[in-house]
């Protein structure tokens, strides 16, 4: 990030108890950035002609770096700011301790979209499909809608998100539209970083859930690393971010094995990849990288465009910024984007929850109704909801 960006650097907990709705965090294991106020605002469905018009935008801009979300297709448009303050400083997981649960109280409401059983026929059915070999992956999400008796405070959610996840690429994004609806999420998935002539993605594919016995959990964890139906859903991810990034590179590094991560609630197989971008490549900004990248099989299936269709058309709801990307880019190319899973959309007293898993022609419809109800716990443990469904 730009010197101009870290001219206001402070305390990491004291930056984000200044966080108000409305404004953009995106918290990082080695960053705190909070960004404040509309100088510039860029709409549209298509990212690289944003990207194409940042330049002349970052010319006479006070603070040259745009923070947004990228949304999940081209039904959604992506909104970009540059803001009239940005500061940055270290990482906040440490410092933040948990907000009580009391605060957003008892929910009123809480209901699936679809039901589980709905999410197992619409799972079963893309299993058919992919074993008549119409495509080999696609990503089912469902959907949780929450109503709390009072307004919901992004804040609040923002807060508990990063002391529960200090490993995550946690944010709160602003979206389009007039109901001042706000992204919150605490995603394990870098998309794409640059740093100079350096770039590295971080896919994240292959899930087992967490659990409070150590031993059991090691044996999850066991688990996962030995699935051939898991790894081989990896790979697939892993074969489309070193495709989508080899136009970029001169050379890249991409283990042989993926090693497992971990959040407080799954287990995840994930591959560090790393590359130096080529001469011709060094023109590619971070934004312009994330949109080359979006979606990996990861959040969408392969083959793209195919498995996009199937989920449209088994999903009984549009993702909007689900599953899409939320980050920053400075005038040097510079900059962060994370794949927008383990979110919420924050509108009013409600809040829409989103998880989904990957299908394969070996999964098993109670399975990943499973996974779906694991991957809920992120954001329900930070409004104090204990229970999945």
């Amino acid at each position: 990030m730009t010197d101009t960006a870290r001219a206001e650097a402070t305390d990491p907990a004291d930056l984000l108890d200044g966080y108000r709705a409305g404004e953009f965090a995106f918290v990082t294991p080695e960053r705190t950035v909070l960004a404040a106020g509309v100088d510039r605002e860029l709409t549209g469905t298509d990212v690289f002609t944003l990207d194409e018009a940042l330049p002349e935008e970052f010319a006479t801009a006070a603070t040259p770096v745009a923070v947004g979300v990228l949304p999940f297709s081209d039904s959604a448009p992506a909104r970009l700011v540059v803001p009239s303050h940005i500061r940055s400083t270290g990482p906040a997981h440490a410092a933040m301790a948990r907000k009580p649960d009391r605060v957003l109280g008892t929910p009123v409401r809480m209901t699936a979209v679809p039901s589980e059983q709905q999410h197992q026929q619409a799972v079963a059915e893309a299993v058919r499909l992919l074993r008549e070999g119409q495509l080999h992956k696609v990503v089912l999400a469902r959907a949780l809608d929450v109503e709390f008796p009072a307004q919901v405070d992004p804040a609040f959610v923002l807060h508990n998100l990063v002391s529960g996840n200090p490993s995550g690429f946690t944010f709160a994004a602003p979206l389009p539209g007039p109901r001042a609806a706000t992204l919150v999420g605490s995603s394990p998935e870098l998309l794409v970083r640059r740093v100079g002539n350096r770039v590295f993605a971080h896919p994240h594919a292959g899930t087992a859930p967490r659990s409070n016995d150590p031993v059991e959990d090691a044996r999850n964890a066991e688990r996962l690393a030995a699935s051939s139906k898991e790894r081989t859903e990896h790979s697939l991810v892993v074969e489309a971010v070193v495709e989508g990034l080899r136009p970029f590179c001169r050379r890249m590094t991409v283990p042989s094995e993926p090693s497992l991560t971990s959040t407080p609630a799954v287990w995840h197989l994930g591959t560090m990849i790393t590359g130096e971008l080529s001469d011709s490549g060094t023109d590619a900004s971070a934004l312009r990288l994330a949109a080359a990248l979006h979606p990996t099989p990861a959040v969408c299936g392969t083959p793209t465009e195919a498995a996009r269709g199937l989920a449209e058309k088994l999903e009984p709801f549009a993702r909007d910024y689900y599953a899409g990307a939320v980050g920053w880019v400075d005038a040097a190319g510079d900059g962060e984007w994370a794949v927008s899973i383990r979110c919420a959309e924050v509108d009013g007293r409600t809040m829409r929850l989103y998880a989904g898993g990957g299908i394969v022609a070996a999964s098993d419809p109670a399975a990943e109704l499973a996974e779906t109800s694991a991957k809920f716990a992120t954001l329900l443990r930070a409004m104090g909801i204990n229970s999945a469904v």
